[in-house]
């Protein structure tokens, strides 16, 4: 129980969506595990705030608002509405969900840039970039196409090529074309204003280091710590925070004509936030947000803005006089089976779409127990999701209560009876024993072991129940009593599950504490209902997934996507990046575990499509004296004859495994995120088949 003594204030934030599209699941695994870590807090009795916003800010959402004839503002205040109403039908309870095109934003935001500047923290200095003459505007990176100047590929963006992977300055575009009117740019020099972050790098070394906790604990995960530096190594620059006009955003102030970045003022938007709702509570801001406060502050970020939350942002707040975050908790991406969500295939899932066909708590269980404490991609298989969601939630969970109620409710009056002293006491105490590490697990945001914990007590709730056979024992005149304790243990078992699994089911566990005449659960009821406790009549809780909706969740994803505009499935969130950020680096492993891995040239000698499989071909590879089955997901990038007589590297002591289509005997390598975007791994000229890897 928390008393007064060790209640924590808690503030936390999720990134912000940005405000020229709809949300979709990918989006969805950020809020859930922060709405589920935020629930347990609150349920453990803490002050805990959760706080968001619409990023408004930025050209994208300038350029839709004119393609669509209305002001910036009116887009943003229709897009608030519509996250806003997603994020509700999915149960994620934010405190205060605000707009980054706020008063408190402007103040906050223009205040931070004034003391920065004061300090000597900003540099004003021309620079050269790219201008649209019919436009009449400056091109940010990603509203900018041509030649790529290292491999020459066409049609690449202004910031990196999709085709080899450089990254590359605008004005080296071979051929550039303006993505907005179609126009060939001019390059023209404009004053622009820089944040000194190479003057930071100190302080950012220590804080990453030794964190804005009290207990002076790192504040990121080992991968993320271990890419920053990475980009310690390679020298920190100076960041642009100021954008020409035309442009949607804040003015600096004293700056005629020159803008805030957005990718400054979007994370103040989290003060911003908060600040509104402190306006609203009687709270103390400063209490929270500046050196030396005793709250505790989170966010919850995907690992493609880390350079943006783990440099910039705590550079930004030190500097200018406010508390850095305690923590910062990043996560991988989503993929739907085991690919980029993609357009095509209907696997770009906007959150609207999920909720025409499916319960929006069964994605969040699906996440829940595939999430943890590491920077992981995440993978949505729907044959996966269907299984599980159907197996656990219906045939355990929800199963204990639809084998228990009625007997309680037709036989018993609907009042429990008191377990025995034995084996009802004895499954009663396994659930409570259990409770302490269902929240370390949670607080850990190591969700998937929890929901593993919490599905093992419910197979062994399962069990009791089949051991006792109350459908049986029922009909028994002298062993009415028996089957009247049984019953009544299994409602105080499903009742436990019940409050291990809310954080995750938040709309289920209210459904059920209606059935079972409950106030709301909290950690602190982790005991049993006493002897007679009336319930009320049993409904059914839940349904099981059929393949059919499954089916038509996808088609209608793609019938959805192909009539949306452009803009509302734009690939980066403001149109614009300042850094070519790769995926974290693994943990590091030592040379014995390298030494494990037998790495051997291979031919391919035959290759072939599957059967029944859409991203699988058959592979026959030539080890030079032995020859391997392999099946490989490359289909979307390589057409068999393409492939036979390459050279390609596997990992050749790789157990086999059986798969539906056959054995597979090893793994070829490949780089890519996946789908197209692959490139099988090639040896250079004179490496033979069967020569080891070293």
């Amino acid at each position: 129980m928390t008393t007064t003594a060790n209640k924590r204030k808690i503030l936390v934030t999720s990134a912000l969506p940005y405000a020229n599209g709809a949300i979709h699941i990918g989006h969805l695994v950020e809020y859930i595990q922060t709405d589920i870590w935020v629930r347990h807090q609150k349920m453990s009795g803490h002050e805990c705030y959760y706080i968001c916003a619409d990023d408004t800010h930025g050209t994208p959402v300038m350029l839709r608002a004119e393609q669509e004839g209305v002001t910036p503002e009116t887009l943003i205040e229709r897009m608030h509405g519509e996250h806003l109403r997603d994020f509700n039908d999915f149960h994620i309870a934010f405190d205060n969900y605000y707009s980054t095109n706020s008063p408190e934003n402007r103040e906050l935001a223009q205040g931070i840039y004034s003391r920065l500047k004061e300090d000597g923290f900003i540099d004003i200095r021309p620079i050269e970039q790219f201008y649209d003459p019919l436009k009449e505007m400056f091109l940010p990176d990603r509203y900018i196409k041509g030649e790529c100047p290292r491999c020459h590929a066409g049609d690449q963006y202004g910031d990196a090529c999709e085709a080899c992977g450089a990254t590359y300055s605008p004005t080296e575009l071979i051929d550039p074309v303006s993505v907005v009117s179609g126009a060939t740019p001019i390059k023209k020099q404009s004053d622009h204003h820089f944040f000194k972050l190479s003057q930071c790098r100190a302080f950012l070394e220590e804080w990453t280091r030794h964190g804005g906790s009290a207990d002076g604990a790192p504040p990121l995960q080992k991968e993320a710590a271990n890419k920053l530096e990475e980009w310690f190594e390679a020298g920190l620059r100076d960041w642009d925070i100021s954008r020409d006009a035309p442009y949607f955003g804040f003015e600096i102030p004293g700056a005629e004509g020159k803008y805030l970045y957005v990718w400054l003022d979007a994370p103040i938007g989290y003060m911003a936030s908060f600040k509104n709702l402190c306006e609203r509570k009687a709270l103390d801001f400063d209490a929270w947000w500046r050196p030396g406060s005793e709250a505790e502050l989170y966010h919850f970020i995907g690992k493609d803005i880390l350079y943006f939350h783990a440099l910039f942002w705590p550079a930004t707040l030190h500097f200018s006089g406010y508390r850095t975050p305690s923590k910062i908790f990043v996560h991988g991406f989503l993929t739907v089976n085991g690919q980029k969500m993609s357009k095509s295939r209907g696997t770009f899932i906007n959150a609207r779409t999920w909720l025409k066909h499916l319960d929006p708590e069964y994605l969040r269980y699906y996440f829940a127990a595939k999430l943890n404490d590491r920077i992981e991609d995440l993978d949505l298989n729907l044959d996966d999701f269907t299984a599980r969601v159907n197996s656990d939630l219906i045939g355990k969970y929800i199963n204990i209560a639809s084998r228990s109620a009625g007997f309680i409710r037709k036989s018993f009056g609907g009042r429990l009876a008191a377990p025995d002293n034995g084996r009802d006491r004895a499954i009663l105490d396994t659930l409570l024993e259990a409770t302490a590490t269902i929240q370390q697990h949670y607080e850990a945001r190591r969700y998937s072991e929890a929901v593993r914990l919490i599905m093992d007590l419910a197979d062994q709730a399962n069990a009791y129940i089949n051991e006792h056979e109350p459908w049986k024992t029922i009909k028994e005149p002298d062993l009415q009593r028996r089957t009247h304790q049984v019953c009544s243990t299994g409602i105080n078992l499903f009742r436990l599950l019940t409050l291990f699994l809310k954080p995750i089911l938040p709309q289920l566990a209210q459904q059920v504490e209606d059935f079972l005449n409950i106030p709301p659960l909290q950690w602190r009821d982790a005991q049993t209902l006493p002897a007679g406790h009336e319930i009320k009549p049993y409904r059914h809780l839940a349904k099981r997934i059929e393949a059919r909706q499954t089916d038509a969740l996808l088609e209608d994803s793609r019938e959805s996507i192909a009539s949306a505009p452009p803009e509302a499935h734009s690939p980066t969130r403001h149109g614009e990046t300042q850094q070519h950020v790769p995926p974290p680096i693994a943990e590091t492993i030592t040379i014995d575990d390298f030494a494990k891995i037998d790495l051997r040239i291979a031919r391919i000698v035959a290759a072939e499509h599957v059967e029944g499989a859409d991203k699988l071909l058959r592979l026959t590879l030539d080890l030079g004296e032995e020859k391997r089955n392999v099946f490989a997901g490359i289909k979307s990038k390589y057409k068999p004859e393409e492939l036979i007589g390459r050279h390609t590297v596997m990992v050749a002591n790789l157990a086999p495994r059986k798969m539906r289509f056959g054995v597979s005997e090893g793994m070829v390598l490949a780089a890519g995120p996946g789908g197209k975007d692959l490139w099988l791994l090639q040896p250079d000229e004179g490496a033979r088949a069967g020569m080891r890897v070293k």
